[in-house]
Order: structure tokens, then sequence, then C-alpha cells
């Protein structure tokens, strides 16, 4: 069977996950300075939860070097699935109608988005014929 599921990131967590998505493995200072753009954030506090992360496995760390290089365990789209599942299942009762709705009924969807998931559902249905 597949590998035991990550647990699910923190909100402070998702932030750093997003830096090392968008710039790649990175070190504690490199992700530090795109965290500070957006929020104040210290050094130190950006270190210790890259540390929490690593030990939940949410981060790998290549400590060959003398700054410790950091990358995500998982892809953004993993991670996103991971967290979707997690909210289907807990808040939506595995409707994944429900989800969907609530999704689009949330926030505006642009035509972009629309035209994606008619796509996606046009790929579902044909799929099934």
């Amino acid at each position: 069977m597949g590998r035991k599921a990550l647990p699910k990131p923190t909100e402070a967590e998702l932030a750093l996950l997003h830096v090392l998505w968008g710039r790649g493995p990175s070190t504690v200072r490199e992700i530090w300075a795109q965290v500070n753009r957006k929020q104040r954030a210290g050094y130190t506090t950006v270190l210790k939860l890259l540390q929490i992360m690593f030990e939940k496995g949410l981060v790998r760390r290549d400590d060959r070097a003398r700054s410790h290089v950091y990358a995500a365990t998982l892809s953004e789209e993993q991670t996103q699935q991971q967290v979707v599942a997690h909210v289907l299942d807990r808040v939506f009762a595995g409707s994944a109608s429900k989800l969907v709705l609530r999704a689009l009924s949330a926030k505006k969807a642009s035509p972009a988005d629309l035209a994606a998931i008619r796509k996606l559902l046009d790929e579902m249905e044909g799929g099934r014929k």
C-alpha cells in the first residue's frame, strides 16, 4: 500500500510551502526573504517552522552544505489533493457536488476557471461512455 499520508500543513506552513513550490529548493535565508516581503516574520521563526515541517515530513532537508537547503516533500498539486480530500470527508461528508457548489458560490469564478471546469466535466463524462 502507499506511504502514510502526511499531516495537513498549517496556514504558516503553507506560506513556506508556497515559497518552495515557486522557488524550488531554498535555504532558510532565501525562504525568509521571500516570506518577509508579504508578512513580517523573524528569521528564527521561519527556521523553527522549517525544522518542525522537517520533523512532520512536509519538507526534505539537504545538509551537505553549510546552509541547509529545504525542499517540499509533496508537489503543490499533491498537497492540494490531500487537503481537498480531507475537507471533502470532514466538512462535506464525502459529497464532491456540495464541495464544488459551495466553492463556486463562495467566490465568482473567472471565465477561464469556468472553461477549465467545463473541460474537466466533458472529459469525465466522455470517459463514462
